[in-house]
């Protein structure tokens, strides 16, 4: 009753509220009818009432709830939308809500067709798009040949269409974007926490302060704009000349193309706020005791505030801090051997320096202590992967200079651009840690900026340059993703940026050439061309930087000299100030930095100046102590403490505020502190324990100093007093997790503890590249290096009265009497160290399909002879897959990226699929799911649909990026779960499980950074184990579930003493049957069958001794070599 009473008597009290604020009695009396019908709306809420809160909200227009909205997206109530959407506001009201309607009924458009809808989707498109024509002819001109199409994927822009529900979650997202950034609904978007109001209040003279007709009235400097609030009592102010640039269409110069499409929601950024005269609104917030403050203010105050206060008058305290923590003091020279032309601090290690010079060097400085860490001159690491072009470039002017050097956003690799054609990616752990990684012949011409981006999570290296392009590239495999077009002139700077959790955004400034004009251009990563076009001042060379806080800055010089720094709506592409105080005649391009989103710093004029960034007037100049070239380079590390910038004679100055370089010295200092008091017990916790616990006939890899940092960052983390931090220890340094059997990990290290069996052969083989088992389990089939195929069949044994393969049996290599010589593949035109041998047998295990790098063979098992060769490379058949189904149809895939849908019977190729970009490495189907799943060297994964071969979903594999080197194969080997629907992924930094339905990784296993490279794996035939040999020569047995381990084989236990150094497993295969037993092909050409022992039945039964050694077998059982 009291509830009900409180809301009966609020309603009287916003009734009388509103009928005093109608009489014009006092104007000051809406923000409490405000208050009152959102207290009102709350209470409903909590009331359950929710269908009335709706009501409110949309009568009301105070509050806009966006939960209510995404939910009717997400149920695809577009009417519903559209109704509660029309309260607040209408579809011309402004381009941000003509979008948001637009995206509404584009969805409903393309939901109708996706259901065969064509009627309902023929009235959307006349009754509901049809607003939008206008402007938008063409794209109404294509969304109506959707309504020919079979399939709306069949389009290019809908090809990654994949369902309703999907494309609402994405669709969600955007919309929320773009109604934060709509002007009209700012205030709205989130409830506000009002205090009860008082009723006394109600019988307080009011007094209205009347707003004066003097626009300059109240005026503050819109350098220091405050964040408008949302319980606010209004106060009309004007900006300062320094926003007399906004333009009074704030939405006008954004293209159409940002904001319609055929594809999904285009990324829309937050604009500035501006009213239509150019003025800007401000607000002071109301104190937390709200609706007292609505008294009769004293005639002083009213005095007050009619006076004009100049800004000038203002003491600015933020200036004196700025200048205080300047770094300002030269504590540090470098010399370097040539002219700087490019410095980058490292973003986390502060005092860590790369420096590019004129010449083509890089060098790593630790400018603490003045010492070179690394020096290298320019070098091109393989001559003979590079364009023709760049080679005669290169032998008619051998000179090469730096343009730019950078650093990832971790600091795991920094890249180098060059003036001509390439650029490198090194791999940095520490200073003795450097290794190359990537070299790309990028662009013609000079390479004039890069920058890193991660994205869609990979790590993208940015380039551009003089060939008036953009490309992005993925550092692990050097993969171009993408190639922006469109520039009139070379590209000369680039900066990636995001926002929030949409797509990475590339800023992109182009310079000019001989008669050229500048501008810049603003990106996505959906190859649909620029979003946001910008006309740089002065159309010069201009450099671009993001502030921290996402403000974008340009600096640039024309030809003529002048020279220019900005800042910009990024949004839009308006200027929104340009600084004063630049020379009008610069000899060079003047280059400049951001500090703590506080200070811009340019090199002009023999000196650095610096500006407040909120401020267009000039701040100070550093001279740093004299000797700086007309522009000299300058660069700030991450925390603002340092700064570095070029000198003459080839020399770099570091500056620092004052005590700055100390307090970095003391840091490091107490850092080593803490090491030398940890070392002794750190040595004995850890290194000992691993060194306990090493497999037996491998030696550990020694614990180098990046180990025992690792080490040592664990055993902080977690304490020294739990015993099993030391297995997690073991784990990060050789990435072998293991199962504890009593607290210890079971090894196999003899041949008497399993049992084994090496497979007889009176054919010298090469290598073993694939191997299989035939489907009922009585045979397995190899294929070697030299294209030759092994075939050994299991005869009826006495032990369980079947033919089926046993390691206590050794089979016999079988070959008919009525065929001469072995099935061996064509070798013509391929070459033994690049081909990728390959086969795929049967479902019926008559029908044998092969390839060696030749044209691929089939074979008829039962006659053991070949039938027919088909297809002459180039290029090359990679990996082969059988469909289900039908045992005529193929699936192949090529070196050259593609996968051919072959039909034997008919001798046809169905179709090509297209998708990879390098050689495709792995293929499976799966019955139930009706789907083939792909591998490749790109490290992607396609899923196709089998009826039609359409392409479902792609992902990039996830991969270990720190384990990625520039010699790691990026190759991978896919294979079906028992259930159909998990697939493993096998490459050699790591084991992964995917969904096929999602391509979502269920789990993974991570190689540690010292532990060997897979070489391959498999699951058992149950599914409840993944087999994994080692370049190492282990070879482990995981349980499939969490990748925990069951055991570990070590070579000793299954090479014989006098086998060669360097043998491990390089393939291995699952019996279809039997889930314990598996087999390995060796690099040595020999074949070895393995079984745990008959005692325990199963290797997850392995008992082991106190030393986590496997218990033995009885003598008859051992291994047979």
């Amino acid at each position: 009753m009291y509830g009900l009473f409180k809301l009966y008597f609020q309603l009287e009290l916003a009734k009388f509220d509103l009928i005093r604020d109608k009489q014009g009695r006092c104007g000051e009396m809406s923000a409490l009818s405000r208050d009152l019908v959102l207290l009102i709306s709350q209470f409903l809420d909590e009331e359950g009432l929710n269908e009335t809160a709706r009501i409110l909200e949309r009568e009301s227009g105070y509050y806009f709830n966006m939960k209510f909205f995404e939910e009717m997206i997400s149920s695809g109530d577009w009417d519903e939308a559209e109704k509660y959407l029309s309260c607040f506001t209408k579809l011309d009201d402004n381009r941000y809500s003509t979008k948001i309607y637009f995206e509404i009924r584009k969805q409903k458009f393309l939901e109708a067709l996706d259901k065969k809808d064509r009627t309902k989707a023929l009235y959307i498109l006349m009754k509901d798009l049809k607003a939008f024509g206008p402007d938008n002819e063409e794209l109404l001109k294509e969304m109506t040949l959707l309504l020919t199409l079979n399939d709306i994927r069949d389009h290019e822009s809908l090809s990654m269409y994949s369902d309703a529900e999907s494309a609402r979650k994405v669709m969600r997202v955007e919309l929320k974007k773009i109604i934060e950034a709509n002007p009209l609904l700012h205030g709205k978007l989130e409830f506000p926490n009002i205090p009860n109001p008082d009723i006394r209040t109600l019988f307080v003279d009011h007094i209205c302060v009347p707003i004066p007709s003097d626009v300059h009235l109240f005026s503050s400097s819109s350098d220091n704009n405050p964040v408008p609030s949302q319980t606010t009592s209004m106060l009309v102010s004007t900006s300062s000349d320094s926003n007399s640039t906004l333009s009074s269409e704030p939405h006008s110069s954004i293209s159409n193309e940002a904001f319609f499409s055929l594809g999904g929601p285009s990324n829309i950024a937050i604009i500035a706020e501006a009213s239509e005269d150019g003025t800007s609104v401000h607000y002071n917030s109301i104190p937390e005791n709200g609706i007292e403050i609505l008294k009769r203010p004293s005639d002083e105050e009213i005095a007050e505030c009619m006076q004009e206060i100049p800004a000038a008058s203002q003491p600015d305290q933020s200036s004196v801090d700025i200048y205080d923590y300047l770094p300002k003091t030269v504590l540090r020279i470098l010399n370097e051997g040539s002219s700087p032309t490019s410095m980058e601090f490292h973003p986390e290690k502060q005092t860590v320096l790369l420096v590019g010079t004129a010449v083509g060097d890089i060098r790593l400085w630790e400018v603490s202590s003045g010492e070179s860490l690394l020096s290298r001159n320019f070098k091109v690491w393989d001559i003979a992967a590079c364009s023709m072009m760049f080679k005669a470039t290169l032998l008619k002017d051998p000179g090469v200079s730096v343009n730019r050097v950078a650093w990832s956003p971790e600091g795991c690799f920094f890249g180098v651009a060059y003036s001509k054609h390439i650029v490198q990616i090194y791999s940095y752990n520490d200073a003795n840690g450097v290794q190359q990684q990537l070299e790309i012949d990028a662009h013609v011409g000079g390479v004039n900026d890069l920058a890193f981006s991660a994205s869609e999570k990979q790590l993208l290296v940015i380039t551009c340059g003089d060939d008036k392009t953009v490309k992005a590239w993925d550092v692990t495999s050097g993969v171009k993703m993408y190639t922006f077009e469109g520039h009139d002139a070379p590209v000369y700077s680039l900066r990636p940026h995001s926002k929030g959790s949409v797509n990475v955004r590339v800023t992109l400034d182009s310079t000019v050439t001989c008669g050229g004009d500048v501008d810049s251009s603003s990106w996505l990563y959906d190859n649909l061309g620029a979003r946001v076009d910008y006309d740089a001042p002065g159309l010069g060379c201009t450099s671009l930087a993001y502030s921290g806080d996402e403000r974008l800055f340009s600096c640039g010089t024309s030809k003529s000299g002048e020279s220019f720094l900005a800042e910009w709506d990024d949004s839009e592409g308006s200027l929104k100030r340009t600084y004063l105080g630049l020379q009008k005649s610069s000899p060079g391009v003047v280059q400049f930095d951001i500090m703590k989103n506080q200070v811009l710093a340019a090199g002009d004029e023999h000196v650095i100046k610096i500006w407040d960034m909120n401020k267009v007037e000039l701040f100070t100049t550093i001279d740093a102590e004299g000797g700086l070239p007309a522009n000299p380079c300058v660069r700030f590390n991450k925390v603002g403490t340092l700064l570095a910038v070029s000198a003459n004679d080839n020399k770099i100055k570091i500056l620092a505020k004052d005590g700055g370089l100390q307090s970095l010295h003391t840091s490091e200092n107490c850092s080593d502190d803490a090491s030398r008091v940890l070392s002794d017990t750190f040595m004995k916790l850890v290194i000992e324990p691993i060194s306990t616990v090493a497999c037996a006939g491998v030696a550990d890899k020694a614990v180098t100093k990046v180990g025992l940092v690792m080490t040592l960052e664990i055993t902080l983390k977690f304490g020294n007093e739990n015993p099993e931090n030391l297995e997690a220890v073991k784990s990060k340094i050789t990435g072998k997790t293991t199962r504890l059997n009593n607290g210890k990990l079971i090894e196999i290290n003899s041949p008497s503890q399993c049992q084994i069996l090496r497979l007889s052969s009176h054919v010298k083989a090469d290598k073993i590249s694939r191997l299989i088992y035939n489907n009922v389990g009585n045979s397995i089939l190899a294929l070697t290096s030299n294209a030759t195929h092994l075939y050994w069949k299991w005869p009826q044994n006495d032990f369980d009265s079947s033919d089926k393969a046993t390691a206590k049996v050794s089979p016999q290599l079988w070959q008919p009497r009525s065929s001469s010589g072995l099935m061996t593949n064509d070798l013509t035109g391929s070459s033994p160290d690049k081909t990728v041998p390959c086969f795929a047998l049967s479902n019926n295990d008559s029908y044998l399909m092969s390839a060696s790098g030749g044209k691929i063979s089939l074979y008829n098992l039962l006659k053991f002879k070949k039938m027919l060769s088909i297809m002459q490379p180039p290029p090359a058949a990679t990996c082969i897959a059988f469909l289900p189904q039908d045992n005529n149809i193929l699936a192949i895939g090529r070196e050259d990226s593609t996968i051919l849908i072959y039909n034997v019977r008919s001798a046809k190729v169905v179709t090509i699929l297209d998708g990879h970009f390098k050689r495709v490495s792995g293929l499976a189907f799966s019955k139930d799911l009706n789907v083939l799943v792909s591998s490749g060297a790109d490290a992607q994964i396609f899923v196709w649909n089998v009826e039609g071969w359409d392409k479902q979903r792609s992902r990039f594999l996830h991969t270990p990026d720190c384990r990625i080197t520039f010699s790691t194969s990026l190759d991978s080997d896919i294979q079906f779960h028992q259930n159909q629907t998990d697939f493993l992924a096998v490459h050699e930094t790591c084991l992964s499980i995917y969904d096929a339905r999602n391509l979502e990784c269920v789990k993974q296993w991570i190689a540690g950074d010292y532990g060997a490279p897979i070489s391959h794996a498999t699951f058992s035939c149950d599914g409840q184990m993944v087999y994994t040999s080692f370049e190492d020569g282990l070879v482990s047995i995981f349980d499939a579930s969490d990748f925990q381990l069951y055991c570990q084989i070590n070579p000793t236990a299954y090479l014989s003493p006098t086998s060669s150094l360097g043998v491990y497993p390089l393939a291995i295969a699952a019996h279809p049957q039997e889930p314990d037993q598996f087999a390995v092909g060796l690099k040595d050409g020999g074949v070895i069958i393995f079984e745990p022992p008959i005692s325990a039945g199963k290797w997850s039964m392995l008992t082991a001794d106190e030393n986590g050694i496997a218990s033995k077998i009885p003598a008859e059982s051992k291994a047979n070599y």
